[in-house]
């Protein structure tokens, strides 16, 4: 099954350039287009697509609003991954929490666009190293949230949590744990219900709001 993409961008040529490489690859798509956050909620429901790449500064409805209203519609809406730039980092925080999946920045390679768009589709983070910085140190001067429903979890899920919050792939985690990745990938499946989280993203921001693991990198099982 090919992934199904909506482009959601104001500037009509950068609509027109991602539109002419996703064709490019076979098992690709674009199933609609959007100038602003209305026209790519409308979109959403009309086309169903698997990924939205959404500009975050747009007319009418920002990208950040916009993302919170398709998050609305259910477990099963479309990804989300933001379009931004450097000097945009500021809402990296306020997007992700919105339930964006991830970031992707404007001038990145052709290849790291279509590597992202598979990526959200398969459920994977995407935030560029100098975003996780930036939201990392917004978390260094908070203080953590109360988190009762961390209690939920078994000791093996938090070990996985964890490895998950600090960027680890499955199959890193396996070897770390010494399981199967259809193991790994079946308390991932338990702990995101558990703590009612969509995925990698918003665990990340889970586990810095909670205090579970801390910006100097300790998780709170060894504090």
């Amino acid at each position: 099954m090919r992934i199904r993409v909506l482009v959601a961008d104001d500037q009509a040529l950068v609509r027109a350039g991602i539109r002419m490489l996703i064709e490019t690859q076979p098992d690709l798509e674009v199933v609609g287009e959007a100038a602003d956050g209305t026209a790519a909620v409308s979109e959403v429901t009309r086309a169903r697509p698997d990924v939205v790449l959404m500009d975050i500064r747009m007319p009418r409805l920002d990208g950040i609003e916009a993302t919170r209203r398709i998050m609305a519609f259910g477990p099963d809406s479309a990804k989300v991954v933001m379009l931004t730039t450097f000097d945009l980092d500021e809402y990296v925080f306020d997007a992700l929490s919105a339930g964006a999946t991830g970031f992707l920045l404007k001038h990145a390679r052709p290849e790291e666009l279509l590597f992202g768009i598979r990526a959200a589709a398969d459920g994977h983070a995407l935030v560029a190293p100098a975003l996780t910085r930036r939201l990392i140190e917004r978390f260094a001067c908070s203080r953590p949230r109360a988190a009762p429903e961390l209690a939920r979890l078994t000791e093996r899920e938090r070990e996985v949590l964890i490895m998950l919050i600090r960027g680890r792939s499955n199959a890193e985690i396996a070897r770390n744990l010494f399981v199967s990745e259809s193991t790994v990938k079946t308390h991932v499946a338990r702990v995101f219900t558990k703590l009612g989280l969509r995925d990698r993203a918003q665990a990340v921001i889970y586990g810095y709001e909670t205090g579970l693991v801390t910006p100097g990198g300790r998780s709170a099982t060894t504090e």
